[in-house]
């Protein structure tokens, strides 16, 4: 912590000349929430930055993206502290405290880093989960956070940026999912199919009726006289409620008799014996988790859009030659 931001806590309020980082932030931030109140971030922002005694030109700084600099690193504290459980978002911008937060506030009352958590993370008897990206994907590294980034080029910490940003908006978007109805669910995968391609040139894709649909939520006509179809089964479970072998099973056998492949999409995710089975069975089955339908929504700009664009430049050589 630095000592600015220390110092300034005697007395309880701050006299700061210095913008605290998105680290420093964090245990004003769980002392502001430690009441145990509900609060949405609209709100809960102007009472950390007076907790810790920002100055109205210190609140005036922006981003140049227009968005307000200490808002922007309470959002990242926001986000790092409810990915490691301590925080919990009981609803759409909201947070509260949890027992993960007080246990990190009794442990690091003067201040902690992303480094000082995850260290704690490491004994599973703590109420505190690590730090990783791989829950989302196992392939992608640990992005470094932004107050650790000094070592890397401009172009990799924009880079780790908008994959922390994806990962945040990943995790909305599950939620969003998940507190909408069955056929809100499976017209929002239809519409991905046929973002990602499947419908070829001329094709369509439909959601079928909600009630005896044989297990086939959706069907995608790959070409214009539907001689070839893509046929789908969407489950939209909360994150808790694996997709077990027999509701694979159950998908395969409403597509006898129609088709030799299927997807079968998840808000949650799926359990070890439904991915063997649908590695064994005859008929093609793909499956696709709440982790990778998100990732694949934001590839193909489903149910988000493009906030801000960076152009990164270069020396054009060719004007130089």
């Amino acid at each position: 912590m630095s000592k600015v931001l220390t110092d300034a806590w005697c007395g309880g309020r701050a006299t700061m000349n210095q913008m605290p980082t998105w680290e420093e932030f964090m245990v004003p931030t769980l002392r502001v929430m430690a009441d145990g109140e509900i609060r949405h971030r609209r709100d809960l922002c102007p009472l950390v930055a007076e907790y810790v005694g920002l100055t109205a030109e210190q609140r005036s700084v922006t981003l140049p993206s227009g968005q307000l600099l200490y808002e922007n690193r309470i959002g990242w504290g926001l986000s790092f502290l409810a990915i490691v459980g301590g925080l919990e978002r009981p609803s759409r911008g909201r947070y509260v405290m949890t027992e993960g937060g007080r246990y990190l506030l009794d442990r690091f009352p003067d201040g902690m880093r992303e480094g000082d958590v995850n260290a704690v993370a490491e004994d599973p008897s703590t109420p505190i989960r690590p730090y990783e990206p791989t829950t989302r994907s196992a392939t992608k590294e640990v992005p470094t956070a932004p107050a650790e980034a000094v070592s890397m080029t401009p172009t990799e910490q924009v880079q780790s940026g908008v994959s922390r940003i994806h990962e945040d908006v990943a995790e909305e978007l599950l939620a969003r999912l998940q507190g909408k109805d069955a056929g809100f669910f499976e017209d929002a995968v239809v519409k991905l199919l046929l973002a990602m391609g499947y419908g070829g040139t001329g094709g369509r894709g439909s959601v079928t009726q909600l009630s005896n649909d044989g297990g086939i939520d959706g069907v995608i006509d790959q070409d214009v006289l539907g001689l070839s179809k893509v046929y789908i089964q969407a489950k939209r479970y909360a994150g808790h409620n694996v997709v077990q072998r027999p509701d694979v099973q159950g998908f395969v056998g409403a597509l006898a008799g129609k088709a030799d492949r299927g997807v079968f999409i998840t808000t949650s995710r799926f359990s070890e014996g439904a991915k063997t089975y649908a590695e064994a069975v005859p008929t093609r089955i793909i499956l696709i988790d709440g982790a990778r339908l998100t990732d694949l929504m934001i590839r193909y700009g489903i149910g988000v859009q493009v906030r801000e664009t960076v152009s990164i430049v270069e020396i054009d050589e060719d004007f130089f030659s």
